[in-house]
C-alpha cells in the first residue's frame, strides 16, 4: 500500500477546519510533515512537525500530537497556524497583490525511504458568487462585498486599526457568510489621508448612510466591527450614530478615546487628536495626564517594545478617564467585545470589562457579551492563519511592537472568537427582523 495524504475539505473558506490524515506509512516509523504557503501579501510561510505512525500506518492530526516540531499537542490546524515567516511581505499596495485571492498551502509528508505523499490545501476568502464593488464616491473609499443571491442581506462595516488600509479579506469572508460587508478605509489607502490625524466621525456617518441606501439591508440591520483602533472607532460610531448602527463588534478595543499614538503625522506626537466631531477634536485620555511620563521608559526600551503599561498607567487618572470615556450607553443594539489578557499593545481585557460594566450599569437593554482569552494577545482575527509573527514593525511609525500572546493561544482565540462572531451576528440580524 502506497503512502497517501488526505486533506478534507481540500478547498473551502479559510475559516473551515480541515482534517489531515496520512496512511500507508511504515508502522511505528517517524514521519515529517511540512507545510509551505505564500499569503496574498506575497510573504512566504512554513511549518514542520514529526509524528510517529500508528500500528496501522496512519497519522491523524486531529488525534495525534507531534513528537517534535513547530507546535505541541494534537491540533488539527496546527500545521497552518504554526507556520513561521520565511520571507517578508511586499510593501502594502505593491503591484500584484490580490488580498482576497485563494491561498494554497502545500503539505508534504516524508517517512521511510520511498515513503512520501503530497497534497494541497486551498483557503478562500470569497465564496462562489460573492460580488465586489469598489467605493470611491464623495470622499469615501472602500470595497463592498455582497453575498450571492438577490437579498436583501444584513450588512456590516469593517474597519481596520492604526495600520490603516482597507481590509478586503475580512469583508469578503463576512460576505461569504451572508452579509453585505463594506471594508471601509479612512486613512492609509489611495484617495485617503496618509495618517489617522483628525479623522472626522462624520465621514463614517456618511458611509453608513451610503451603505443603507446601496444595499437596503434586511431588517435595516447594519453592524460595525473593527480591531484595535478600529474597535475603539466601532464603539464611537455606535455611540455617535445610534440610529445608523444596529450592533457593534469590537476586537481588542479601548474604553476611552486616544490620540493618534503611532498612526499620526510624525511632527504631531502621539497625543494629537485622532477623531473630530462637528469640527472639534474629541478629548483624549492623555490630556493633562501624569501617565505621559510612562512613555519615556517604553520609548527607551529595546525593540520589540511592549507598550501596554503606559495605557494601564493612564487609567489611574479618574478625571482623564471620565473626560475621554466612550459613551457606550448611547449604543442602541447588542455589543460583542473580544479581548486578549496578554495584549502587548494596550490592556484590551481591562478596557472590555470597563465597557461591559458601563453598559450594565446603564441598564443596556440589548445583549452584551465579552469574550476574553487570558493568554492571547492583540492580534485576534478570523482563524486558520499563521499566528507566530507576534512582534512586527508598526505599519505607520515603523517601531517594532509586540502584540503579545503565544502562537497557540492566539490561534485558539481566533477560532473560538470567530465562531462566536458569526453566532452573534446571526442572532442580532434575526432579531432586527422582528422589531
Amino acid at each position: 500500500m502506497s503512502a497517501t495524504l488526505s486533506i478534507s475539505p481540500a478547498s473551502d473558506l479559510i475559516d473551515a477546519p480541515r482534517r489531515i490524515i496520512l496512511s500507508g506509512f511504515t508502522p511505528g516509523s517517524l514521519v515529517e510533515i511540512s507545510a509551505r504557503s505564500r499569503t496574498n501579501d506575497q510573504a512566504t510561510w512554513g511549518s514542520r512537525a514529526v509524528f510517529q505512525a500508528h500500528p496501522d500506518g496512519t497519522i491523524d492530526l486531529d488525534r495525534d500530537a507531534p513528537l517534535q516540531g513547530d507546535y505541541e499537542g494534537a491540533a488539527s490546524q496546527g500545521l497552518i497556524w504554526s507556520q513561521k515567516l520565511l520571507t517578508p511581505p511586499a510593501p502594502a499596495g505593491a503591484p500584484g497583490q490580490d488580498l482576497v485571492a485563494p491561498i494554497s498551502i502545500a503539505v508534504e509528508a516524508r517517512g521511510e525511504p520511498g515513503e512520501s505523499a503530497r497534497a494541497t490545501l486551498e483557503q478562500r476568502y470569497a465564496a462562489e458568487g460573492v460580488r465586489r464593488l469598489e467605493l470611491e464616491q464623495d470622499g469615501m473609499v472602500g470595497t463592498l462585498f455582497t453575498p450571492p443571491g438577490p437579498g436583501p442581506h444584513p450588512a456590516i462595516v469593517y474597519l481596520n486599526g492604526s495600520g490603516g488600509g482597507i481590509n478586503e479579506a475580512n469583508a469578503a469572508l463576512l460576505a461569504s457568510h451572508g452579509y453585505a460587508a463594506l471594508a471601509l478605509g479612512y486613512f492609509g489607502a489611495p484617495g485617503l489621508p496618509s495618517h489617522i490625524s483628525g479623522t472626522p466621525l462624520e465621514y463614517f456617518g456618511k458611509a453608513l448612510r451610503w451603505l443603507r441606501a446601496q444595499v437596503q439591508p434586511a431588517g435595516g440591520f447594519v453592524a460595525v466591527s473593527g480591531q484595535s483602533r478600529g474597535g475603539e472607532l466601532s464603539l464611537l460610531l455606535g455611540a455617535t450614530f445610534p440610529d445608523l448602527v444596529s450592533a457593534v463588534i469590537a476586537y481588542v478595543p479601548s474604553s476611552v478615546v486616544h490620540g493618534v499614538l503611532a498612526a499620526g503625522r510624525p511632527e504631531e506626537g502621539r497625543y494629537a487628536p485622532a477623531w473630530t466631531l462637528a469640527g472639534e477634536p474629541l478629548a483624549t485620555v492623555w490630556e493633562d495626564n501624569p501617565a505621559l511620563a510612562s512613555w519615556a521608559a517604553i520609548d527607551g526600551s529595546p525593540e520589540p517594545r511592549r507598550q501596554a503599561q503606559a495605557f494601564v498607567d493612564a487609567q489611574n487618572n479618574p478625571a482623564a478617564v471620565a473626560r475621554a470615556r466612550i459613551p457606550v450607553e448611547n449604543i442602541r443594539g447588542p455589543v460583542l467585545l473580544i479581548s486578549g489578557g496578554d495584549d502587548g499593545f494596550w490592556p484590551s481585557s481591562d478596557y472590555a470589562r470597563q465597557i461591559a460594566e458601563q453598559l450594565r450599569e446603564n441598564g443596556h437593554p440589548h445583549p452584551v457579551e465579552h469574550l476574553d482569552y487570558p493568554q492571547a494577545g492583540h492580534s485576534i482575527q478570523p482563524p486558520h492563519v499563521p499566528t507566530t509573527f507576534i512582534a512586527k514593525a508598526h505599519p505607520v511609525s515603523g517601531v517594532v511592537l509586540t502584540a503579545g500572546g503565544t502562537p497557540a493561544a492566539n490561534a485558539l482565540a481566533n477560532a473560538d472568537s470567530w465562531k462566536n462572531v458569526l453566532r452573534f451576528l446571526d442572532h442580532a440580524a434575526k432579531a432586527s427582523l422582528t422589531t
